[in-house]
């Protein structure tokens, strides 16, 4: 027969050890939950997503040019796949046209980077819920730019 205290001691090991796991559970769940993909304007044009099934995220950079503002302060831009410095925007078959009402963030701007949350109302146009802009990480003071 054991001791008293090994019993003891036993049950409190399964005690935290079940804390343990349960608190690792919730902190997974939450992560993955808090979790945001994004898919590039090429994969969702590839897949094919049906307009209005769900909502999701687009990230590309905004075209030169394509910036309008319509009555009733609605926006539209088109994006394309992430473009780096020196490369064209012509001929780009990835290109969505997004519609946005609201105000813009202040670091958005064409040829940028911009993240959308929305979903397709037709084949390449996506109805924005929330517009992200994507900044430099390097800082660099205004006298300096």
């Amino acid at each position: 027969m054991r001791p008293k205290n090994q019993n003891r001691r036993i049950a409190l090991i399964f005690f935290y050890g079940t804390l343990l796991v349960l608190g690792l559970v919730l902190i997974m769940t939450a992560l993955n939950r808090n979790l945001q993909f994004y898919y590039h304007p090429s994969e969702v044009l590839a897949a094919g997503f049906k307009p209005e099934s769900q909502k999701y995220k687009i990230g590309g950079t905004v075209v030169p040019g394509s910036l309008e503002t319509l009555e009733d302060l609605t926006i539209q831009f088109s994006i394309v796949d992430f473009v780096e410095e020196g490369m064209s925007f012509q001929n780009n078959a990835s290109e969505i046209i997004v519609s946005y009402k609201g105000v813009l963030p202040d670091l958005f701007a064409e040829n940028e980077i911009t993240i959308v949350t929305g979903m397709m109302t037709q084949t390449n146009l996506f109805l924005a819920d929330e517009v992200l802009a994507k900044h430099d990480e390097n800082y660099k003071p205004v006298e300096l730019k």
